[in-house]
Formats: C-alpha cells, sequence, structure tokens
C-alpha cells in the first residue's frame, strides 16, 4: 500500500531504488555490491561551501572502516555556537554510506536549516559484518544505552530521536500485514535484512531487533535520555515503533512521539513530500525549543541518527573531534 498523492518524481525514484535494490539481494544472503552501487550515487567532500555547507570526512578507525562526514554551516564558521548532531546513516544494515547522496543532501539540509553542526557516522555493513560488528539503523539505541553504562567527563548524551526506527521480531504485527508491500521496507526486504545482520542462527526476537523483546536485557536502571520518535501512517515497521516507544515509558523512560498518517518509510528525506518540511519544522520547534528545554547558551549538542530504511539521530554534547574518536572507538569495541 502507498501513500496517498505522491508526486511522482518520488514514485518514480522509490520504484526504482526498489527494483534495483531486491536485484542486488541473492538469495544465498550475500549483496550484490557491485549492483548496488548503480543506484548509491556518492559525493565527494567540499571544503567550499555548497548551499551555505562545508563538508570534510575524518578517520576514527581504518581497520573497521570508521570514519565520519563532518558538515559544517556557515553560521558556525561566524563563530555562532551551535547544536551538534551524530548522524547515523541507514540503508537496512546492508548498504549506502554518508557519502550517499540521499543522506549527503539531508544531512547538509540539516545543517543549513536548523541550523546545526552534522557528524554522519560511516560503520561496517553486512552480511560481511554481522551484529555485533554493525549495527546499522537502529545503532542510536544501542549506542545510547551502552554509553548509559559509562560515565563520561566531558560529553553528554542529551536525547535520541529514532526517526521510524527499524526494529522487528518474529510476530506478525498488524502494520507489516496491512503494508506488507510498501515502497522501501516491504516485508519481504526487511526480513532479507534480518537475515543478513543478526548472527548466524538468531530469529527476529534477537536482542539487537527486538529490543523490549523476549531476550532483550532489562534497561529500567540505565542512564538513558529523553526519546523523541517520528512514526509514519504508511510504514510497515509502524507497530513496532510503537511498542518501542511502549518498553520505554514501561522502563520509566521519557518518550514523545510525532506521527504523520501519510508518511512513507524515509518520508524526511524527499524534500518534494510536505511531510518533510513538517519534520524539519518539527524537529527545531518542539524538540529543541520545547520538549527538551534546549539551552543553546549552555553548549549542550544534539544527536540524531537514522536509516533508510531506518533513521536515527543521536544527541550528545562534545568539546572537539577528539571526544568523537573515543566515544566511537570505545562503544565500538
Amino acid at each position: 500500500m502507498w501513500p496517498p498523492n505522491l508526486p511522482w518524481k518520488v514514485r518514480l525514484f522509490v520504484t526504482a531504488f526498489g527494483f534495483l535494490t531486491d536485484a542486488s539481494f541473492r538469495r544465498n544472503g550475500s549483496v550484490n555490491r557491485r549492483f548496488i552501487n548503480l543506484i548509491d550515487f556518492k559525493i565527494s567532500p567540499s571544503d567550499k561551501p555548497v548551499n551555505g555547507v562545508t563538508t570534510s570526512d575524518n578517520t576514527v578507525d581504518p581497520s573497521r572502516n570508521l570514519w565520519f562526514r563532518y558538515f559544517l554551516p556557515s553560521a558556525a564558521e561566524a563563530g555562532e555556537k551551535l547544536p551538534v548532531i551524530v548522524y547515523f546513516h541507514g540503508g537496512g544494515f546492508v548498504m549506502l554510506s554518508p557519502s550517499s547522496q540521499l543522506f549527503d543532501d539531508l544531512c547538509r539540509r540539516l545543517a543549513k536549516e536548523l541550523p546545526a553542526v552534522i557528524v554522519s557516522v560511516n560503520y561496517r555493513l553486512a552480511p560481511e559484518h554481522r551484529c555485533p560488528a554493525s549495527a546499522g539503523g537502529n545503532i542510536a539505541h544501542h549506542v545510547t544505552a551502552r554509553a548509559g553504562e559509562h560515565n563520561f567527563t566531558n560529553l553528554n548524551i542529551a536525547g535520541v530521536i529514532p526517526i521510524q526506527p527499524y526494529f522487528g521480531g518474529e510476530e506478525r504485527t498488524e502494520s507489516e500485514i496491512q503494508l506488507a508491500g510498501a515502497p522501501l521496507v516491504s516485508v519481504e526486504r526487511t526480513d532479507w535484512c534480518w537475515k543478513a545482520f543478526l548472527p548466524e542462527g538468531s530469529d527476529r526476537d534477537h536482542p539487537a531487533a527486538n529490543v523490549f523483546g523476549p531476550k532483550s536485557s532489562d534497561v529500567s536502571g540505565l542512564k538513558f535520555p529523553k526519546s523523541l520518535v517520528f512514526m509514519g501512517g504508511f510504514d510497515p515497521l509502524r507497530d513496532w515503533q510503537e511498542s518501542y516507544c511502549e518498553g520505554l515509558k514501561g522502563n520509566g523512560k521519557e518518550v514523545k512521539v510525532v506521527d504523520y498518517p501519510n508518511a512513507m518509510h524515509s518520508f524526511y528525506a524527499f524534500p518534494d513530500l510536505p511531510e518533510s518540511t513538517l519534520f524539519m519544522r518539527s524537529f527545531k520547534i518542539s524538540f529543541i525549543l520545547n520538549n527538551f528545554s534546549f539551552d543553546f547558551a549552555s553548549w549542550m549538542s544534539l544527536s540524531l541518527g537514522s536509516f533508510l530504511p531506518v533513521q536515527y539521530f543521536f544527541w550528545v554534547c562534545f568539546l572537539d573531534q577528539l571526544h568523537y574518536c573515543a566515544l566511537f572507538n570505545k562503544l565500538s569495541e
């Protein structure tokens, strides 16, 4: 089932992307990287402003292909102190990177419109690197949970923003049944991605997929920050997202929800969709000014995480790039 009144350009792109993605996913569980690169257009970093934003790539650990793309808006270059957003790209655990045009465009847009400094993180992909080596789209939740086990001196996690988070489980939910053939994240594609990502012999109730399921660990005692969860009415994963919100609340964590009834999965990455504009507005106003009582003067920073098929934002406080490197190395061990 597709959203109503979808612009033809978006419909054409989504159809082509889905077709080529399916053709890249082999029956033996491997990915045809050469073929999938045909739809993964790459953007190089630029030290010259593009739409008011400069970018650079910074390596954290070459042995694990751990690096990030740094998006710096003109407001920061003018000396203005800005929030910092740590962004974890999507791709169903198996494809894409911070240099993918879809995510480069999105992060550039966030950097300019909020404005904010964006740090878009690259990580190893499945099936070559299964969980826990790679965490894909729902990495923001798991990084936040692991960070809650540590006491950081110069870093404070202020909040986490799951945008249509990619969670799952063995149970077939009503939204998965009704929206089985939805664009980008059909049930058939998500099942394939879970098999490619989860450890050998695991099912979808593995804690990496079903974080509040029968095999999950207790997070009630963890230091877990406030969450702002975005959902869409035409996303097959929305029931799992609702369960995630209920799980957070049941464990004593604060969570807010923004729901767009006519939005498909990854709507925010398509500026032609009205919900994408509403998303930017909701994030800037509802989250920064109201829900989190954001204090710019205290140099607190925000981190978002994301993926296609799932997007996440992970909000942190930091002093310089060295603290990013320390955080990523510590939490990816």
